[in-house]
């Protein structure tokens, strides 16, 4: 069984247990000379790891993975998503291109780092768990390596960029409007305070944000939005035609340019939230950030930018619309952060999810190469 084949077969859905993998992985780079830690999660479960070869010191190369996959209920599957399946060179499987593709050359990287008795510098493999609901699960982790003082030269996170350099995308913010009414008769609905008419008041000025980021905010050209964004994603609320509704929720989020804050805009919604709760007196309207993460935005001219361009036998970066944990890896331990890793986002979260044999083939010279400049 290959090593993607053993990934795959790992239901590791976000918000389940992740454990049995990171055992696996644990015993496989154990084996492989590799100096192993697994991190217990903050959620009961779910860990997350580090590995190390090479020479304990602070000018090495971590490369990052995520163990998580999105969930394949209700997605017409035209193949076990849970057992890869190849034809004409296309490896399926939930997870093959974001990211256990990368995962498996990771790991091939750390065997081949540590059969190597001239490696100078050291070669890190950092996994984390729940990366697809916001980045949650890797904060344990970096935890750890901070109270360990690590450092290393570099980061690269091998999200699928169909190993094209990116070095830049947004942060975001998701966060939760709770609006808390009155119920009553909707023949009198004066005794009531309407929880969908309040949150219809911070939806407009969610509206009026967005606005204002595009008029007024910061601009960025090197991302195909340039501006920040703000927009609503989802709204429950009221339980039959007849009750003037007593709750409503409303997410949203808020996708920033790196080096932004979402502080400031909070903030004006919690003023917002003020005028509508003196307009719909004993109504209350609370506001929470579920999650978030910052955004990237990597010194293009840094020796890890250089590196990885070479290695990669680019010329050029890229920026990427989705998120990733390379915000945080730059953020909370200061590493020089790079996105790069096989596949296609264009294939993830979907049926039929795939990595081609080529694609693999391509990471695992890559990998190889940065591997060389650790000699």
């Amino acid at each position: 069984m290959t090593l993607l084949e053993r990934l795959v077969a790992f239901p590791t859905v976000c918000r389940h247990d992740n454990l049995e993998l990171i055992d696996w992985l644990a015993a496989t780079l154990t084996e492989a000379g590799a100096r192993v830690e697994i991190v217990p999660g903050d959620e009961p479960g779910r860990a997350g790891l580090i590995a190390s070869v090479g020479p304990d010191r602070p000018d090495g190369l971590v490369l990052s993975a995520h163990s998580d996959v999105v969930p394949v209920e209700g997605q017409p599957w035209t193949t076990d998503p849970f057992c890869l399946t190849e034809a004409d060179g296309k490896l399926f499987g939930r997870g093959s291109s974001d990211m256990k593709g990368f995962l498996a050359c990771a790991v091939t990287a750390i065997r081949d780092a540590a059969a190597r008795p001239s490696l100078a510098r050291p070669l890190h493999l950092a996994v984390s768990y729940d990366e697809e609901i916001g980045c949650v699960g890797v904060h344990s982790l970096l935890r750890r390596l901070r109270e360990r003082e690590f450092a290393a030269a570099g980061c690269v996170v091998g999200e699928p960029t169909g190993l094209r350099v990116a070095v830049a995308h947004k942060g975001k913010v998701a966060a939760r409007i709770t609006c808390h009414g009155q119920a009553a008769h909707s023949a009198n609905p004066a005794l009531g305070r309407n929880a969908i008419l309040m949150a219809s008041h911070m939806i407009s000025e969610i509206e009026a944000i967005q606005a204002d980021m595009i008029a007024n905010g910061r601009q960025d050209a090197m991302f195909e939005t340039p501006h920040n964004t703000a927009q609503v994603g989802l709204i429950s609320g009221g339980v039959a035609l007849n009750i003037v509704p007593d709750l409503c929720n409303v997410d949203f989020e808020m996708r920033l340019l790196p080096g932004d804050a979402s502080d400031v805009w909070i903030e004006r919604l919690r003023r917002q939230a003020e005028r509508v709760q003196c307009e719909f007196p004993g109504g209350r309207i609370e506001i929470e950030v579920i999650n978030a993460y910052p955004g990237l935005k990597a010194e293009t001219g840094s020796a890890t930018g250089a590196l990885v361009l070479a290695a990669a036998g680019r010329n050029d970066v890229v920026t990427v619309g989705f998120g990733t944990e390379a915000g945080l890896f730059q953020e909370k331990l200061g590493l020089d952060t790079i996105i790069c890793g096989p596949g296609s986002i264009d294939r993830a979260h979907k049926a039929d999810e795939y990595v081609t044999r080529g694609e693999l083939a391509g990471c695992e010279r890559f990998l190889s190469k940065l591997v060389d400049a650790l000699v």
